[in-house]
């Protein structure tokens, strides 16, 4: 392999991060399919913590809104960050964390779709990241807002898929010793 070769790989490889973003007991409650929403982020959870790093927490003014639900807390390695601005992306902190950390590519979960996942999708898509937007691992409290900034998003440039799709796409293989695991992960 040349020196050329050597660069060029080293630009096509991706580092991932998992958002999620805002998933909090007050903000949850109304949210319409919560109980598979939040089946959904838990799998990506337990899935990305064997496969990958750079798990992101987003709370929302938690004084008022209350903490990230206990069961969609990963067990460790994971940033917190609280927030007034519905968009993450226009927090310093976060993005400095993510430039330093080389990350180009982020999976993106939670609620509301239409408000804070949004804005912040938007911001990081200028920002120059890629987006990979969970469909299924995030909502709002009316279906038609859901649909509609999914739409407003990939038009923008956002990735659209699932949880499902996405654990086996970071997977890469069945020959992966954590494949047995992240298949219990994904039947349960």
């Amino acid at each position: 392999m040349n020196d050329q070769e050597i660069s060029s790989e080293k630009l096509l490889s991706k580092v991932y991060a998992l958002l999620i973003i805002d998933v909090q007991g007050k903000i949850i409650r109304p949210i319409f399919n919560k109980d598979s929403i939040i089946k959904n982020i838990k799998k990506l959870i337990d899935a990305y913590q064997i496969l990958e790093e750079n798990i992101f927490i987003s709370e929302q003014n938690p004084l008022k809104l209350g903490v990230t639900i206990p069961e969609l807390l990963p067990i460790a390695g994971f940033r917190k960050i609280e927030k007034m601005e519905f968009s993450l992306a226009k927090l310093e902190e976060f993005f400095k964390e993510v430039k330093n950390k080389k990350i180009t590519n982020l999976i993106v979960c939670g609620i509301e779709t239409h408000i804070c996942v949004q804005q912040t999708v938007l911001d990081c898509l200028q920002k120059g990241c890629e987006v990979i937007l969970i469909s299924d691992a995030m909502g709002s409290r009316n279906r038609v807002d859901h649909e509609i900034a999914l739409r407003r998003m990939t038009q923008s440039g956002a990735i659209l898929t699932t949880t499902e799709s996405i654990i086996f796409e970071l997977c890469k293989t069945a020959d992966r010793k954590e494949f047995k695991e992240i298949k219990n992960i994904i039947m349960n």
